[in-house]
């Protein structure tokens, strides 16, 4: 692969030292920026940055159709007020001119100003905004944290991991070909998760892998695909940035301070659920740039 894919990485808040800024998501950028072609060339190009200070189009986001970027993950930290309509615009126009895209957010209202985001924004349920059509799924999941509502699914402890259910058919970014059944497993365990699902209107949509709380064993969907088309291009809707946090590969790394639920350590000594997180990140920044998944890594 002769030109790196260029990837952003890109918060809803401007740098505040106190909360889920872009540097929370270090591990994430380093593993990507270092993976290699089988040529030893280097796979991904990845710029990692915070919004502009609010109140105004961020000078990236608003115009990020025009920009030279094949995809950007979007890490939806804010509490409702994090894009403009500017940078929704923009966004969109870049999926529609084929940009791979990755929205997720975490529970109960936090970056809910993805709802505007065309397509995608749609798969994102909320307390107050775009809420789940299902009302049977309006519950509070994690009993912990009382005062954090729905929705707020409980699939372990930051730290930790979970065990994933894959929705047939396969989808490439949760292939593994050193998986038994082909297929990875896990993923990084969060106490609140938020709620995706598949836009009625939307047949390029589907959940592709859903997990299962571990306080109500109530099960939940944990992302949903956009397969490209001529009306966008491809893009994954995820239930919590907390899959992607340094906080959750590692809690040694630290948290903001308003996070009050203690740790685990279960990832730390699972290193088959870190080769499946791992290989989850590689599919997902191959497959949004249109790439195959089974392009060879060097070792």
């Amino acid at each position: 692969m002769a030109t790196p894919i260029r990837i952003l990485l890109q918060t809803t808040i401007p740098t505040v030292d106190d909360d889920w800024h872009i540097g929370r998501f270090s591990l994430l950028r380093d593993y990507l920026a270092n993976l290699r072609d089988a040529a030893g060339e280097s796979l991904f190009e990845v710029v990692a940055r915070d919004r502009d200070p609010p109140d105004a189009p961020d000078s990236v986001l608003s115009q990020l159709d025009t920009s030279s970027f094949d995809e950007m993950w979007l890490f939806a930290v804010d509490t409702g007020n994090g894009i403009t309509t500017e940078d929704c615009e923009a966004i969109t126009r870049f999926r529609q001119r084929g940009g791979g895209l990755l929205v997720t957010r975490d529970h109960m209202d936090l970056g809910s100003s993805v709802c505007a985001l065309g397509g995608v924004g749609a798969a994102h349920f909320f307390h107050t905004k775009n809420p789940d059509p299902d009302a049977s799924r309006h519950h509070v999941d994690d009993t912990f944290t009382t005062e954090i509502l729905w929705p707020n699914y409980h699939s372990g402890a930051n730290g930790d991991f979970q065990h994933i259910s894959i929705s047939r058919p396969l989808h490439p970014v949760l292939t593994d070909p050193d998986s038994p059944d082909g297929a990875l497993h896990s993923l990084p365990a969060h106490p609140h998760e938020g709620a995706v699902g598949k836009p009625e209107s939307d047949p390029t949509a589907r959940v592709i892998a859903t997990g299962r709380s571990k306080l109500s064993q109530r099960e939940f969907n944990l992302a949903v695909a956009f397969e490209p088309s001529p009306a966008g291009g491809p893009a994954i809707a995820q239930s919590t940035f907390h899959h992607f946090a340094d906080y959750n590969w590692n809690p040694s790394m630290g948290a903001p301070s308003f996070v009050t639920e203690a740790p685990g350590d279960a990832l730390a000594h699972a290193p088959e659920a870190q080769r499946s997180i791992e290989r989850y990140v590689r599919n997902l920044a191959l497959w949004l740039a249109g790439q195959p998944v089974d392009t060879v890594i060097a070792e």
